[in-house]
């Protein structure tokens, strides 16, 4: 059987729920992690009964308050692993609280892989989707558009199965719903025999690598680059197939540059940034040219992902392809004459158009601007300077990170805006799965 609390200690004081970069907590009335599918949508229905909102968690990465409730908070850890396999169709089904991480080991050990994935794999695989994670890419899209099936319990406690041919209307928005309509209880992922990757970091000056972009989109698999702050410096990364074989950083390499520099000095860099702001710009330059050029191969999520310890808040926004370096030399110039103090590289990524039509690639060739504050450092100066220069690109938020829209705005930026919140309609007409940042993003 899962387990149920009411949300409170023993002595009575209610329970918080906390996410991963520390920005937001909630107190729900109860916490439940259903061991099988019957049993969540026994909690479904048994918290409609009770007239108490339900969300659903996994592992907390986002930045929003996409999950939080004074509701049943579900959690999904239970709902775990592969549930099989079909080579003929190449696709995996998964059952919702599968961590990314545990996906890829698993994937890797049957000989298959995601043909693209974000760059951390801490997230479960329906939070991951939900949300919109995205990695980089020309042709392949974000974890979402590699969807191929869902189930979908919704809010009168029935399962769903949803694909291009069942419920095609679910389906189609379900695979980035942001909680909105159902909690997702499996995934069918289309999959690719496993094959190589190799990698390229070199650092390049912001001018050169602005000036280049679309050549460097147009001749790589996977680009995308860091600007660091206060500089004029920014490291590369090109992702593109191989015959192999594998080749991985050296042992120390890997833990220079992964360990040392990425996260551990990284962390007393930004503390040292936290208590003396002022220092930000002379470490920004010796940082940004401590990294060198690398050139390594391996299986796709070893490629794709690292290890990210250093906890931060941020903000992604996805701009049409063709504003990305007008914004970006917007904000540079934006924090040159600021008395800002950014201890954290931008990170600028790409997508191609997808058919999902809240997903921020939805209808249109994106590229991400990805700003970050290091935990504990004021962000809303920051933030809200980079929000009003995304914005007026036509940016569309990350929905897993952090921003000020509200339904009006998405509605103008997304051409399927009403489709989805008909669809809302239809299968929440009491919100039994809203909260505060549904109504704020979809409206009531």
């Amino acid at each position: 059987m899962g387990t149920a609390t009411a949300g409170k200690s023993g002595r009575g004081t209610p329970t918080a729920w906390r996410n991963w970069a520390g920005n937001v907590t909630a107190t729900p009335a109860r916490v439940v992690t259903p061991a099988s599918v019957g049993e969540l949508q026994d909690t479904v229905r048994r918290a409609v009964e009770d007239g108490l909102k339900v969300k659903a968690v996994g592992t907390g990465h986002s930045f929003t308050a996409a999950a939080a409730t004074d509701g049943v908070l579900i959690r999904p850890q239970a709902l775990t692993g592969i549930r099989s396999i079909d080579r003929d169709a190449g696709t995996v089904t998964v059952a919702a609280g599968t961590v990314l991480k545990d996906l890829n080991l698993a994937l890797a050990g049957e000989g298959l892989s995601l043909t693209n994935m974000g760059d951390i794999m801490e997230q479960t695989v329906s939070g991951a989707t939900s949300t919109g994670t995205h990695g980089t890419g020309r042709d392949s899209a974000s974890i979402a558009a590699q969807i191929r099936g869902l189930e979908l319990v919704t809010a009168d406690g029935r399962l769903l199965t949803c694909s291009e041919k069942e419920h095609p209307e679910v389906f189609a928005a379900a695979r980035l719903g942001i909680g909105a309509l159902g909690i997702v209880t499996s995934l069918t992922f289309a999959v690719e025999p496993v094959f190589f990757l190799t990698a390229r970091e070199e650092p390049m000056a912001f001018d050169r690598v602005t000036a280049e972009f679309d050549q460097h989109v147009a001749e790589n698999e996977h680009f995308e680059f860091y600007w660091f702050p206060h500089t004029g410096n920014c490291n590369t990364k090109r992702n593109n197939r191989s015959q192999g074989p594998a080749a991985p950083p050296g042992a120390v390499s890997a833990w220079i540059e992964d360990e040392l520099l990425s996260n551990g000095l990284f962390q007393a860099v930004n503390s040292l940034g936290r208590a003396v702001p002022a220092a930000i710009p002379s470490i920004a330059r010796v940082a940004s040219r401590a990294l060198s050029a690398r050139t390594y191969t391996d299986i796709p999520y070893k490629v794709f992902t690292s290890p990210r310890r250093v906890r931060f808040v941020e903000m992604e926004y996805a701009l049409p392809r063709e504003r990305v370096v007008e914004a970006l030399r917007e904000l540079k110039a934006q924090v040159d004459r600021s008395d800002l103090r950014i201890s954290f590289p931008v990170e600028v990524r790409t997508a191609p158009a997808d058919d999902i039509p809240l997903s921020t690639a939805s209808g249109r060739e994106t590229a991400y601007i990805a700003v970050h504050m290091y935990k504990g450092t004021p962000y809303h100066a920051y933030f809200t300077a980079a929000e009003r220069i995304f914005t007026a690109h036509g940016g569309r938020p990350h929905w897993g990170k952090v921003h000020t829209r509200d339904a009006e705005y998405f509605a103008g930026v997304y051409p399927r805006f009403g489709e989805f919140t008909a669809l809302r309609d239809r299968l929440d007409p009491e919100r039994v799965f809203g909260n505060d940042y549904l109504r704020r993003v979809l409206g009531e």
